[in-house]
């Protein structure tokens, strides 16, 4: 009896990870062809880049190397889904401040941007904010065009983000108070002169 009841809750917790991943929508950011000469020739194999997300916050990006372009990418989106991390949005809409995000030669910096905005970012930030799940942002890369660098820039970008929900539980103060505080000014540089 025990047994069966285990087993009905593994059935439910298998199609709560389903519908999980149903929600998940990933996209392929790039495809680079590799070729390593042998004796008998050349070998080609593909290397995937793909982003997934449920958008609503969560995000990630996987690699994957096959043989068959499928292959590769079946691999990239199975790591992808792995990955995924949660970034806090406000509004559900757009990022809560400005950040500055840097991989090796990548450089990136996003901003929050005001309702109706839209996504104003190119090639694979583009893809990872819209997985995301904002609808406005400005971003801007400065570095590299390397689609690797320029997502890990990203995604550490996006790691910088604080909600006003954590930094008031970190500083024992309530949500309330913190956002006050910004509003009337009190921690502004001009008040802080006068």
């Amino acid at each position: 009896m025990a047994r069966n009841e285990e087993n009905r809750g593994r059935g439910r917790r298998r199609d709560r990870d389903e519908e999980q991943q149903d929600e998940i929508v990933d996209k392929l950011v790039h495809i680079n062809r590799v070729a390593k000469t042998v004796k008998g020739g050349r070998n080609f194999q593909f290397a995937a880049l793909v982003v997934a997300g449920d958008q609503k916050g969560r995000v990630g990006f996987g690699q994957g190397k096959a043989r068959e372009v499928p292959e590769a990418i079946r691999k990239a989106t199975e790591e992808a889904k792995k990955n995924l991390v949660r970034v806090p949005l406000r509004e559900g809409r757009t990022l809560h401040h400005d950040s500055p995000g840097r991989h090796g030669a990548g450089k990136v910096v996003l901003r929050a941007a005001p309702p109706g905005t839209g996504v104003i970012a190119g090639g694979p930030m583009r893809a990872v904010l819209e997985t995301l799940g904002v609808q406005d942002v400005v971003a801007k890369s400065t570095g590299t065009s390397n689609p690797y660098n320029m997502i890990r820039a990203t995604f550490d970008a996006l790691k910088h983000q604080k909600s006003p929900r954590s930094i008031a539980a970190k500083r024992g103060l309530k949500v309330g108070d913190l956002v006050n505080r910004r509003n009337d000014g009190a921690s502004a540089p001009e008040a802080l002169e006068g």
